[in-house]
């Protein structure tokens, strides 16, 4: 079993890794400014959900052959990326009606979800996080590695998911204050557009 007190190092490492401001937080933020808080936690928990599945990748190896593997790793990246950027452009040019007061948002937490799960998944430099982050915290003598793997891979997840959920209550405050403008009505799906797509332009053009 793992050292507890390795595992409040680590517990504390990563509580000050994911409220740094990232591409998790901003999707959460920009999810839960536009679409309200409960749209912005099911965001942040289709992420959670991903970080598990790049758990259990890393746990069975699929993380270090796309580590291994240039062209891989590319063809994942690219995929994430173009993923992005079609929820970036649909965003933008989506010209459905906004109406939180009728319960008509851009997004439903059933879709924030699906394609928060699906983004996580496709970022290969999330993969490759946990292949090179998780080890360092494994001790071999503790137990079973596949394990200790899992453990602190959950831990990772579960944390990462307490900090989208301050950012989601946050953001969703904020942004129910400033949909009160017809002018942020307007442009809000113009700006959360173009945060997708900036995120895919950046995953397309990170090197390994």
């Amino acid at each position: 079993m793992i050292d507890p007190g390795l595992l409040l190092t680590y517990a504390l490492i990563v509580l000050g890794f994911v409220f740094i401001p990232g591409p998790a937080t901003l999707l959460t933020v920009a999810r839960a400014t536009t679409s309200g808080t409960k749209v912005g936690i099911a965001t942040g928990a289709g992420i959670t959900a991903g970080d598990i599945v790049h758990t259990i990748m890393a746990v069975v190896g699929i993380s270090a052959i796309i580590a291994a593997s240039a062209t891989l790793f590319t063809i994942v990246k690219y995929l994430g990326a173009a993923y992005l950027v079609y929820l970036g452009l649909r965003a933008i040019f989506d010209k459905a009606q906004i109406d939180l007061g009728q319960g008509r948002v851009p997004i439903t937490a059933g879709q924030a979800f699906r394609q928060a799960i699906l983004a996580e998944i496709l970022n290969p430099k999330t993969a490759l996080f946990f292949l090179a982050f998780l080890p360092q915290f494994v001790v071999p003598e503790n137990g079973r590695v596949v394990l200790q793997l899992t453990i602190l891979g959950v831990i990772f997840a579960l944390i990462g998911f307490l900090s989208t959920i301050v950012y989601s209550f946050a953001a969703g405050g904020l942004g129910a204050f400033l949909r009160r403008s017809p002018a942020v009505l307007k442009w809000q799906g113009k700006v959360v557009g173009g945060i997708y797509c900036a995120l895919g332009l950046r995953l397309a053009l990170q090197e390994r």
